[in-house]
């Protein structure tokens, strides 16, 4: 009787697990429309999210569920193109709490792939100074130090940069008092110079 019990739950883990895996599949699937293949952008308005830590990305999707940063529409970039546009708090409205969490650990574990775009040498060198007095204490590395649980900004698309840099400026999108203070005493100058800096970092 024991071991019956232990070979029934046993197969009912196996199920579970196998089920949870096709959950997040479908998940990513459909986050990949928009993000690219498991999860690598292609378009310069969209950001790369592999290679992310886990709790940059579920803290991200929280404050999309709870339309606590801006929410754009964006068209479905591959897959059923036919779809009509959305966005990402649209997206996120349906996503479980063990859902996001689950997504978080998935993205996380894939490599960051560095987007390969044009940029100016002589600003990314500008960038790289202004970089390291205002903004590697929490972004480390040239803001590519995953461990920092920041984001990635080295390598990410200039677009995307441009629109969250925008945003933050305006006090759009939440962030902490340092920070704040920070993005006010940037330059429109500074940062576009930060821009190109993370953007030569491929």
């Amino acid at each position: 009787m024991r071991a019956y019990k232990f070979l029934t739950l046993t197969a009912s883990l196996a199920f579970f697990s196998a089920a949870s895996a096709a959950d997040i599949d479908a998940l990513m699937e459909n986050c990949n429309s928009c993000h690219g293949d498991a999860g690598v952008s292609q378009w310069n308005d969209v950001p790369t999210i592999a290679g992310i830590d886990a709790f940059g990305i579920a803290d991200g999707l929280f404050m999309y569920r709870d339309e606590e940063r801006p929410c754009g529409e964006s068209a479905y970039r591959q897959g059923d193109t036919s779809r009509a546009a959305t966005t990402m708090c649209a997206v996120a409205a349906d996503l479980s709490d063990d859902d996001i969490e689950a997504l978080g650990d998935a993205y996380a574990a894939l490599p960051f792939v560095a987007a390969t775009q044009d940029f100016d040498a002589a600003l990314a060198e500008a960038g790289a100074v202004i970089h390291k007095q205002a903004c590697d204490k929490c972004h480390s590395d040239g803001g590519a130090n995953v461990d920092d649980e920041a984001s990635i900004l080295a390598g990410q698309w200039m677009g995307y940069l441009e629109t969250t840099f925008a945003w933050y400026a305006a006090d759009e999108r939440p962030q902490d008092k340092k920070m704040k203070e920070k993005i006010d005493a940037l330059s429109a100058d500074d940062v576009t110079a930060l821009i190109h800096y993370y953007a030569s970092q491929q």
